[in-house]
């Protein structure tokens, strides 16, 4: 046994002279000449947001030789469980990008940095303070919420002027029963007048419904959220299960599509508006047949006005990056208010920034800017931003209980029955 103990040994101190070599003194996150090299993985997907992101990464590295960020791509397609396996395993990219509500586990979990003390004054003070609420978990704040994108409707304006119809302004919008009768008299022979993307039914029903006073999730005074289906509740899921079962007015097919699958058919005249997120529009523009007329409209409006929720997108660092200070300097960089405009016009969605806000170019009538531009300030953090158990009850509860409440399987009764007491069952094991 000697000769292997002694192998073994000689094959140790190897093993450790080498990865001392390696490091050349630098550590981790550091190249041999001390530069320290820190991971950005961006989740921008269409051209001029990447493009747009890789040209930022660019400039700082030309300003900062001595801080070099790499730029990595990922996909909201898998990002949950290709971060969370990047955690556990020690890898997870020094600044990372996503949404805010996909932060809470990873929150509580340990895995991102308190950002608190690590950014400056001027991004504090830029972002509104119901942005920064979406990113905050407990008493930290773990992401920087830089993006935001409300549902609007897009609609056909032929239709809508032949139709005679009242055109809502976010000034005078229209109220969700305004909304289904406009629905009606928009529907003919071989036209919806709206058609509802509900494919992931969730998030949309919460988020629209606090224009109702609708909230879903409440904290009891022991600080634990409850769930409830009041009226207010009620008002969006109703309205469009009636459009759908009673009215005739809403495609039924379209329950089942994404966004971008009702596109076709609002193309070619089936549907005479679509409810999409304002960063659809730049799909309009590429794939709308010459000479088609469309136009950006808000979203109905109840007791809560134009309140919708958001869930913005984020800017993490990762707690155990070495870098931390450099890596929240990056971030302040990519946030500046020309830089944050820059980002938003990629995305074709709204900054958070104060500043980048009021940049003439966010409120230009073309493609509808100036319309989402006023739907700024009645954004409000997405209901089920921090509950502790959301996802669970979102794929387990909610999702088949609201797909069966819109195709009309089910009444008002037994979807709040499912969605309250199969939810709080389900809550409880989070909270306890």
């Amino acid at each position: 046994m000697r000769p292997r103990r002694a192998l073994a040994a000689a094959v140790t101190t190897v093993l450790a002279l080498l990865l001392a070599g390696c490091s050349g003194g630098g550590g981790r996150g550091a190249d041999a000449d001390g530069t320290v090299r820190l991971s950005f993985q961006s989740l921008a997907w269409q051209k001029e947001s990447v493009d747009a992101n890789k040209e930022l990464v660019r400039e700082w590295n030309a300003a900062h030789p001595g801080i070099q960020v790499d730029y990595v791509q990922g996909s909201w397609d898998n990002v949950h469980d290709q971060l969370l396996t990047a955690f556990e395993g020690g890898e997870a990219p020094d600044i990372i990008h996503d949404a805010s509500d996909d932060l809470a586990d990873f929150a509580y979990g340990g895995y991102l940095a308190d950002l608190r003390s690590l950014l400056p004054d001027r991004l504090k003070k830029d972002i509104p303070q119901q942005s920064w609420s979406t990113a905050t978990f407990g008493d930290g704040i773990y992401g920087v919420p830089f993006l935001q994108e409300p549902k609007v409707l897009i609609a056909n304006t032929k239709i809508l002027k032949s139709s005679g119809v009242r055109i809502p302004t976010p000034g005078k919008p229209w109220s969700w029963t305004e909304f289904r009768q406009v629905t009606e008299k928009l529907t003919t022979k071989g036209r919806y007048g709206v058609a509802w993307p509900l494919k992931e039914p969730v998030s949309v029903t919460l988020n629209l419904g606090l224009s109702a006073g609708g909230q879903v999730f409440r904290r009891g005074a022991d600080g634990r959220a409850v769930i409830r289906f009041d009226e207010g509740d009620q008002v969006m899921p109703r309205t469009v299960r009636d459009q759908v079962n009673s009215d005739g007015s809403a495609a039924r097919t379209a329950l089942g599509m994404g966004g971008s699958d009702t596109l076709p058919g609002f193309f070619g005249g089936k549907y005479a508006m679509v409810p999409l997120g304002f960063s659809y529009r730049q799909q309009v523009v590429e794939q709308a047949p010459k000479g088609f007329e469309w136009t950006v409209l808000p979203t109905p409006a109840g007791s809560g006005g134009l309140t919708q929720g958001v869930s913005p997108q984020t800017l993490s660092v990762a707690e155990d990056s070495p870098h931390k200070e450099e890596a929240a300097q990056f971030i302040d960089f990519l946030l500046r208010p020309a830089n944050m405009v820059r980002l938003a016009r990629g995305d074709w969605m709204l900054p958070t920034g104060t500043q980048a806000l009021a940049d003439p170019a966010l409120h230009t009538a073309d493609n509808g800017w100036a319309t989402g531009a006023a739907l700024a300030l009645a954004l409000r953090p997405a209901p089920a931003q921090a509950v502790r158990g959301y996802p669970e009850w979102k794929d387990k509860v909610a999702t088949p209980a609201l797909q069966e409440y819109y195709s009309g399987a089910i009444d008002t009764e037994e979807l709040r029955k499912r969605l309250v007491e199969d939810g709080n069952r389900v809550l409880a094991r989070y909270q306890r």
